[in-house]
């Protein structure tokens, strides 16, 4: 099998994968068995894990809900990770059936399922992308095929940039991508933080997967938004990010921040 420029054999199934972790943390079904043994692990020394990655994929339907409810009509959704359903083209597309997304991510093996999901979904594109080449993304045949940079497009950062090290230049990455996007467009972010608990434990399990985790306080999060303006009610913890039903039990403990903004 060869798609994107990958074959079957070049996927790694070795180490742990950020994307199957979070998969299997989802209770989905696409992992394997290291990924499974290390978000047990994950769960064992950060218990609010499994409700912190619920409470992000909460965070992002609303989101996407809130930009769709904008006027936006479009999403680049980089490091989408495995489809779980709602899917960021369902959510949206419930509202507006013309919005159009572009998924990225660079796990060959979330592209073969998400790929498979997709071929049965009009106004959507899955590309095998590394947000470390903002330029190579935004520059690809099938993203352009979906995304008119000369209107405004949603920029979906959900749970990712805490997977680059600051030697990788992740503000940098960011400020790529939103001098590529028109004024109106919006950022959806959210990132791991250390500020409610010690997790230098969760950091250790990641560091034998295939990407590190590398939490940043709320000050260091704030900062991928320079250029954009955050509506209310800014930079919090996801639960508390316009919930539209009661935060879950030990809300005040998970480590996630998000936010949206507009880029004006």
């Amino acid at each position: 099998m060869r798609q994107d420029g990958f074959r079957a054999e070049e996927i790694d199934t070795s180490k742990p994968h950020p994307a199957r972790i979070y998969d299997y943390l989802l209770r989905g079904k696409d992992n394997y068995e290291v990924d499974r043994h290390a978000a047990d692990e994950l769960a064992a020394v950060a218990p609010e894990v499994r409700i912190g990655v619920r409470a992000n994929r909460a965070f992002l339907q609303r989101a996407v809900r809130e930009v769709v409810d904008s006027g936006v009509r479009q999403i680049l959704d980089i490091g989408t990770g495995l489809p779980t359903s709602p899917n960021v083209h369902e959510t949206a597309q419930a509202i507006a059936p013309d919005v159009r997304v572009a998924y990225v991510d660079n796990d060959p093996i979330v592209n073969a399922h998400a790929s498979a999901l997709l071929s049965r979904s009009g106004g959507t594109r899955i590309v095998l992308g590394d947000l470390r080449d903002p330029r190579a993304i935004m520059e690809h045949p099938d993203v352009r095929e979906i995304i008119d940079f000369d209107e405004p497009v949603a920029l979906l950062l959900v749970a990712i940039l805490h997977f680059l090290t600051d030697e990788e230049r992740p503000e940098e990455i960011v400020a790529a991508l939103r001098d590529a996007l028109p004024d109106g467009s919006s950022l959806v972010l959210s990132h791991a933080t250390s500020d409610f608990a010690d997790r230098s434990a969760a950091q250790a399990v990641y560091n034998k997967a295939t990407a590190s985790l590398n939490l940043r306080s709320r000050a260091e999060v704030e900062r991928f938004f320079d250029g954009f303006e955050l509506i209310e009610p800014g930079l919090v913890q996801v639960p508390f990010w316009r919930p539209d039903a009661p935060p879950p039990p030990q809300s005040e403990e998970i480590g996630f921040y998000g936010g949206v903004a507009r880029k004006l």
